[in-house]
């Protein structure tokens, strides 16, 4: 860091897993967030994210990244333990990698992104830092007025009250000051949770130009209106209105508001000489920026609050009745409404229209244009379509002879405009065309690295799950309300299906069910699979027509019954879905596999940045989601040949009790090699086995299969035990590289008239069976004998036992047996051990007590399958 004086300090380390990148991400969020840097949250994530990568992915080591504040900016050090890589140095002539490598692209972010950045080795590790500089904040005086005398100062109360009221994103107002209460009348109780507009009163024809809900939503608004006192009476206030948002990023807004006499107290000092004066001069000759002029300082600091001062000031300098300003699109063939005055709201934010509106010089935003009567050339200017305007001037915004926007002003009244103003516009248009685009490719820069953000989380997300219905829920909420206000999943099952609605979500939970039934009474889109975002019209005239039925039945003009508490929720599912609806294939594999549906709620539109970056995040979704569909279709698959491989049900064994317990390992989409089974082989004879297939997977299956099936065959044939494993053996050679290694115990049940049970067992290679006295004592029932499928020969011999009454035969796989927690393994003698002391339990009791200790045994889950199968002559009942 040089001489720099470090003031904060944050490091973490990260183990070398894939978990650990979203980890580190979140940690430097958190880390510059706290320290109040917010503006370099994006850059700083998105290198943090592609440098750990390098290290937990790539080298595979651990990741040691350490962040750093100064008074100049922001250092974040990462760290690997693999400093024998060859890392490529700045001035080098080596090639730093290609953006679309799979690993390499940290140090051409870095490059990109940084301020500065560089590359430093030791004996032990080999670290990559970057540093990001804080935007530079202007200091001192911004503005200032002359020294007055007395008399000339504005004149205000002995005691001026500031009214100081929070309203929070809904429009509520959420916080009321003394000050408040002196000033309208009522106490903070009487107004916390009422929205802000049933006490105002604006000054605006209702719908026309900028109301209070705009207003409040501005990033910094200063003006003039009226709040309604507790008396009645309208208070005629001047407000400041600041956005502000909290430490988990929710947004409000602070309203100032002073009694409108008392202006001077909040009103910004501004600079109104003539915009017309060529030479923009101001004073005896002193120059100013044509700008600053036209804009007024100070300036605003962003984007929107630039282009809405820009309307008003256009509107202002023609005495219009409303303005507006347009941006062009990068291919310059469309505008995009991004501000306007005095329009109703239909007309605003991110509404689009062709550059080339019609034929000649007038049908284009490339040149000035004078309408003196709209009415005579219906269609001229389409955005003004249906406002009531008559007269118009447009002029363009060109920078470097592109064209970058387009300014207008217009008036209700016809005849109002010549080319003078035309002149005038443009001139102002010059002078702020620059600005305009210098703040919107700020703007864009911006989205760019927040979207880049933004699908760095999306990715890690949806790779992180395998699970249909998870997938489809992360789709909508990466959506909502990051794009969208509410969105639509759509997924069609093959070519012969059509969509299904299978995911619906709102930003606002009580509008889920209304808008669910709403799709659902409607079409779904045509499963079209050009690429790109396209306008789907049916939400919101469904929309419309469902809140003018139930407006009519509310009115009694229809005979249709109608419950009252039905209307709200239709109104508002109509406001909720009547905004601008776009359908987003989702393609994987060439085939459109469901439609992403995004919608705004009543006369919003989507800008064409988000639109791109929904398009980028479809990509992904769609490939996570195909992904869990293949993978649920081969767990379905995996599960239902499992199925198969065990006996659906166990038959009743006279004087015996039968208890079977099988947990399959993993996730259920491999086929386990553990199999048991218990069958009648002849009157009075019963044939039971238990056994382990090595490995898993279809191959396993197969000689599960041929094993549990050629069993019962040999069995009911009349085979003893050694000749059917000794046919079995055969028949798994057979099987040549299919084949698999088997252990099996094998055995024949004979329930006898004084209730003890004869068994004949033969165990080939497998876990041996344990016998439970009645006093305790725990013996094995047999001794070990070869495993099948590995020689031909094989001389197999059956061991015969006598069962008393009150006796146990526990079976068991290896699953059971080698059950581990890190060195330490259950064994032979820990399961004897816990046989020990199931004394006098049923059949049921003894497994579930053998796999409570087993499941008890490890923390981790079981990494084998298990089966167990206990066999209990019941003691005679006493009389």
């Amino acid at each position: 860091m040089g001489s720099a004086v470090i003031t904060a300090r944050a490091a973490a380390t990260f183990d070398p897993v894939g978990r650990s990148v979203a980890t580190a991400r979140a940690f430097v969020r958190d880390t510059l967030q706290g320290w109040g840097h917010a503006e370099l949250v994006d850059d700083a994530v998105v290198l943090t994210s592609e440098l750990v990568t390098n290290a937990v992915v790539h080298a595979g080591t651990q990741a040691d990244v350490l962040c750093l504040r100064t008074e100049d900016g922001i250092r974040v050090e990462v760290a690997d333990r693999y400093p024998e890589r060859e890392v490529p140095l700045q001035g080098t002539g080596l090639n730093l990698g290609g953006p679309d490598r799979e690993g390499g692209r940290g140090l051409l972010l870095c490059a990109a992104l940084a301020s500065r950045w560089g590359v430093e080795y030791t004996s032990t590790q080999k670290q990559v830092w970057f540093q990001l500089d804080l935007p530079q904040r202007p200091v001192g005086t911004r503005v200032a007025g002359p020294v007055l005398p007395d008399a000339s100062l504005p004149v205000a109360d002995g005691r001026i009250r500031v009214a100081v009221v929070q309203i929070d994103r809904t429009g509520a107002i959420a916080s009321w000051n003394e000050d408040a209460e002196d000033l309208f009348g009522y106490a903070a109780e009487q107004v916390t949770g009422k929205p802000l507009t049933d006490l105002t009163a604006w000054p605006q024809t209702p719908g026309i130009g900028t109301g209070i809900a705009e207003a409040l939503q501005m990033s910094r608004w200063e003006g003039s209106y009226g709040i309604r006192g507790a008396d009645g009476r309208v208070i005629p206030v001047y407000a400041s209105h600041l956005r502000v948002r909290d430490n988990e990023g929710e947004p409000s807004t602070i309203c100032l508001l002073v009694r409108d006499f008392e202006r001077a107290v909040l009103q910004s000092p501004q600079r109104q000489p003539s915009v017309d004066s060529p030479s923009g001069a101001l004073g005896e000759g002193r120059a100013t920026d044509p700008f600053e002029v036209f804009i007024g300082s100070p300036a605003p600091d962003d984007l929107d609050g630039l282009l809405q001062r820009t309307v008003e000031r256009a509107r202002d300098m023609l005495d219009a009745d409303s303005a507006f300003l347009l941006l062009a699109t990068d291919d310059e063939t469309e505008l995009e409404v991004r501000a306007t005055t005095g329009l109703p709201s239909a007309r605003q934010r991110f509404a689009r229209v062709p550059v080339e509106a019609g034929t000649g010089r007038y049908g284009s935003a490339r040149m000035p244009a004078v309408h003196e009567d709209l009415a005579a050339v219906p269609g001229a200017v389409p955005l003004l379509n249906g406002t009531g305007m008559r007269s118009v001037v447009t002029v363009p915004l060109k920078v470097e002879g592109r064209l970058t926007g387009s300014l207008g002003v217009a008036a209700e009244a016809s005849g109002r405009y010549t080319n003078e103003e035309a002149l005038r516009l443009q001139f102002a248009a010059d002078r702020i065309a620059l600005a305009v685009e210098s703040a919107r490719l700020g703007e864009l820069e911006r989205l760019r690295r927040g979207s880049l953000s933004f699908l760095v989380e999306a990715s890690d997300l949806l790779a992180g799950t395998l699970d249909r219905d998870q997938t489809l829920a992360l789709m909508a909420q990466m959506t909502v309300p990051t794009l969208a206000t509410w969105c639509a999943v759509y997924t069609i099952a093959d070519q012969a299906s059509d969509p299904y609605l299978s995911y619906v979500l709102h930003e606002d939970e009580e509008r889920i069910d209304g808008l669910k039934a709403l799709l659902a009474r409607i079409s779904p889109p045509d499963p079209v699979p050009t690429p790109g975002a396209r306008i789907w019209n049916a939400p919101s005239e469904a929309a419309h027509q469902a809140a003018l039925r139930t407006s009519m039945r509310s009115l009694g003009l229809s005979s249709t019954p109608h419950l009252a508490s039905g209307i709200g929720t239709t109104l508002a599912t109509a406001a909720a879905v009547g905004g601008e609806t776009v359908v987003l294939p989702l393609v994987a594999r060439n085939r459109v596999i469901g439609m992403l549906t995004l919608g705004k709620p009543t006369d919003d539109h989507f800008r064409q940045e988000i639109l791109e970056l929904a398009e980028d995040l479809s990509r992904r979704a769609a490939l996570a989601l195909d992904n869990a569909r293949l993978y649920s279709e081969r767990m379905a698959i995996s599960q239902s040949l499992q199925r198969s491989l065990l006996p659906p049900e166990l038959p009743h064994v006279p004087n015996v009790e039968v208890e079977v317990i099988y947990r399959a390992a993993g996730e259920g989409n491999e086929v386990g090699g553990d199999f048991y089974d218990l069958f009648p082989i002849r009157d009075g004879a019963y044939g039971f086995a238990i056994g382990d297939v090595c490995g898993t997977g279809p191959e396993a299956a197969a000689v599960t299969g041929l094993a549990r099936h050629a069993l019962r065959l040999l069995a009911r044939e009349g085979f003893g035990g050694p000749a059917v494993l000794e046919r079995l053996n055969a028949a798994i050679l057979d099987e040549g590289a299919r084949s698999r290694f088997l252990t099996l115990l094998y055995g024949e049940l004979w329930p006898q008239e004084d209730g003890s049970s004869i068994l004949k067992i033969v165990c080939a290679g497998h876990p041996l069976p344990l016998r439970l006295r009645q006093d305790g004592t725990v013996t094995p029932a047999a001794e070990p004998q070869p495993l099948l499928g590995v020689m031909d020969d094989l001389e197999l011999y059956e061991e015969t036992i006598t069962l008393d009454p009150g006796d146990v035969l526990l079976c068991v796989t290896d699953g059971i047996t080698e059950r581990r927690e890190g060195t330490r393994m259950l064994g032979d003698d820990g399961l004897a051990e816990v046989l020990a002391g199931c004394t006098g339990l049923t059949a049921g009791a003894v497994a579930a007590r053998v796999l409570r200790a087993v499941e008890r045994f490890a923390a981790e889950p079981a990494s084998d399958d298990m089966a167990i199968l206990a066999m209990r002559v019941p003691e005679p009942l006493k009389q």
